[in-house]
């Protein structure tokens, strides 16, 4: 899915310029036609699905200035591009202060709209992941920060924020690598133990010996090495929550113990006289089918009830490859920082790798997939080198033996969006100072291939000099990757004559009109 920017402004010119704009840059605009409209998106039940705000700086009622000021008292930190037909140095102090990340003056053309909106959305985004790690290390991660744009997982968010507003015991089922623990940080950290600790364990890897222990606590001197009093998972977590990982992976013994230790809300230590009472919140995750190990004898059917209260089953990634080029984009922003490399994009044939391939090992396995490729990376974007044991296993298992560095997935512009930075605009004629790598401005029919633009028609004649030129322009054009300048040098031609065959021959339907409005 594509972006989503709020266009404010009270000239409707305006708003239907800067609409096209952004629709041809592969974004989806919304609009308002003032600041008290705009705000009432913002803030709305589907303010948090706007990525950025271009935002008129003078309007009657609530100006520009006003909104940032709204926007900074409810803690909005949608990324704001300022634009203005008064540009002084004044305006620019005064909106930066006010909130705005970058000001363009009006007419802005296309090229110096993308540049501002590309890199406000990188920024947002990185800011987005580190404000997201230091949630996780505190505790206090919320729906918001799980990544998709899968129906599914809208539908378990929803029950799972239903969750949050109980003491329920829930159970959350999936595969491994599905990002079970997330749910379940954000299911405390939406619900009123937010403050309290969130202590995570992970049962299958503690050895059985120490399961009790461990979970329970011990008196100094119980067994032999407890030198130390030990206060157990269950004591560390009162107050807040208790995350159980697979809690399948528990021994019977243990079983018996924590079923014990739920009905009664208390635990009775290693070496200790009598028990102590407990208050948590207990949430717990397998990625086995605990229904099928109650019948085989291997869980307690009793306890599995007492589990089993609030199921929430997250799907696979197969089941929702709508969320793979978002959670790609995210990883991306993340490992590019933290490798200090400027990496801005992964190309078409990538992605069709990534949306081609099953991930057995769903978001844990397309993150260190991701990781892997960012420091493969040579250059600013990631292309299908950088994933070469994804691609030789779709060949491998024949899901899709068509894939090659040349492939393209149906739909996906070859070199051009998606982007794992905002997309980019394909150059126009009315471009401003601070050039930008454009995406190329490929129609929507197959360019020629080199050395294969013919000379005849399907029935032996020859073709008209008008398609042939047609044919070496638009080959040119995907060859140089939409540089106009460098594609009228190679033909031989003027930039101004190349923008009028693009014209005359229909290749850009929708011809800037920038530099003819101005607005107030």
């Amino acid at each position: 899915m594509p972006e989503r920017i709020l266009i404010v402004d009270d000239d409707p010119v305006q708003r239907r310029l800067l609409e096209n704009m952004l629709t041809r840059g592969g974004y989806e605009a919304i609009l308002a036609d003032g600041g008290d409209a705009a705000f009432a998106l913002l803030t709305g039940d589907g303010g948090a699905q706007i990525a950025a705000v271009v935002l008129d700086l003078v309007m009657p009622d609530l100006d520009g200035l006003g909104v940032l000021a709204k926007m900074r008292e409810t803690g909005l930190t949608v990324p704001v591009i300022v634009q203005t037909a008064h540009g002084g140095i004044d305006n620019v102090v005064t909106a930066m202060r006010a909130g705005a990340v970058d000001f363009v003056v009006k007419p802005v053309g296309a090229e110096r709209l993308a540049v501002s909106l590309r890199n406000a959305l990188a920024n947002s985004a990185l800011q987005g992941e580190l404000n997201r790690i230091k949630r996780s290390r505190a505790g206090t991660l919320t729906f918001r920060d799980i990544i998709t744009r899968s129906p599914r997982m809208q539908t378990v968010i929803r029950a799972a924020e239903k969750a949050a507003g109980s003491a329920i015991p829930v159970l959350i089922e999936g595969q491994s690598g599905v990002g079970k623990e997330l749910f379940a940080r954000a299911i405390h950290g939406s619900g009123e133990r937010c403050a309290k600790p969130f202590v995570a364990v992970n049962c299958g890897a503690i050895p059985d010996n120490l399961v009790e222990s461990i979970l329970f606590g011990h008196e100094k001197g119980a067994f032999t090495g407890a030198t130390e009093r030990h206060i157990g998972k269950f004591l560390e977590a009162t107050g807040g929550t208790l995350f159980l990982d697979e809690v399948g992976e528990l021994p019977l013994p243990a079983q018996v113990k924590l079923l014990r230790a739920l009905q009664e809300g208390e635990v009775e230590p290693v070496g200790g006289r009598k028990p102590v009472k407990v208050d948590v919140r207990l949430i717990s995750a397998t990625n086995r089918n605990l229904i099928a190990d109650v019948k085989a004898g291997r869980f307690r059917e009793d306890l599995f009830y007492r589990l089993h209260v609030f199921p929430i089953s997250v799907p696979s990634l197969s089941d929702r490859t709508e969320d793979i080029v978002e959670l790609a984009r995210h990883f991306l922003i993340r490992f590019a920082a933290e490798e200090g490399k400027r990496i801005t994009r992964i190309s078409g044939q990538a992605l069709s790798l990534l949306t081609a391939y099953r991930w057995p090992g769903n978001v844990r396995q397309l993150e260190n997939a991701i990781f892997r490729a960012v420091v493969l990376a040579e250059n600013d974007e990631i292309g299908p080198d950088e994933f070469p044991q994804i691609a030789a296993t779709l060949c491998r298992t024949g899901d899709s033996p068509e894939i090659t560095p040349e492939h393209t997935e149906e739909g996906i512009e070859l070199d051009a969006p998606p982007v794992l930075a905002p997309p980019a605009f394909a150059e126009l004629p009315s471009s401003e100072a601070g050039r930008m790598q454009p995406a190329p401005l490929i129609p929507s029919a197959p360019f020629p291939e080199a050395h294969m633009v013919s000379l005849l028609d399907t029935r032996g004649a020859i073709r008209p000099l008008e398609e042939v030129e047609v044919d070496a322009i638009r080959f040119a054009i995907a060859h140089y990757s939409g540089q106009m300048s460098e594609v009228a040098r190679r033909l031989g031609i003027g930039r101004s004559t190349l923008y009028r065959k693009l014209d005359t021959f229909g290749l850009n339907p929708e011809p800037s009109t920038s530099d003819n409005v101005v607005a107030g």
